[in-house]
């Protein structure tokens, strides 16, 4: 059986595709962070959720989904497990019983507190290494942080 996409045409997307480098890229830091926050006992996502509730007002679930580029049940998901681990509340508004708020407990700012120093150490090796880096195309800084 003959192949309907030449070789030659999957070595020109995995040297041009902007999407497969900002894959790469953004798995190969996932993992970064989420071995430097292991002993905050946090993922990066974890980390970037609370963080993203660590307003003065508890957010609506939109905002948050947004914020991190997530589709509500993926958000409702990760927010299960900060729910049980007791970081997170979900209550409804009090001015719209359709709406649920997301309460960043005591708990959860302590957890973020404490993984905040390792976020900031780690994030400010990364920028470090690209700081002196001549980047010409974006692919160019992807390809160096899925290298990571």
């Amino acid at each position: 059986m003959s192949k309907l996409v030449p070789f030659e045409t999957t070595l020109h997307v995995r040297d041009t595709c902007l999407c497969l480098h900002a894959q790469r890229a953004a798995r190969a830091l996932a993992r970064h962070f989420d071995e430097a926050l292991r002993p905050a006992g946090l993922t990066n996502q974890q980390f970037s959720l609370l963080m993203a509730l660590n307003r003065p007002d508890p957010p609506s679930m939109a905002p948050v989904a947004d914020l991190l580029c997530m589709d509500r049940t993926t958000l409702t998901a990760a927010l299960k497990r900060l729910v049980r681990r007791g970081f997170v509340r979900i209550e409804p508004s009090p001015t719209d019983r359709r709406t649920h708020l997301l309460v960043l407990t005591k708990a959860g700012s302590e957890a973020l507190a404490a993984a905040l120093p390792i976020w900031r150490d780690t994030h400010a090796a990364i920028d470090g290494r690209l700081g002196g880096c001549d980047l010409e195309t974006p692919r160019d800084a992807l390809d160096l942080l899925a290298r990571i």
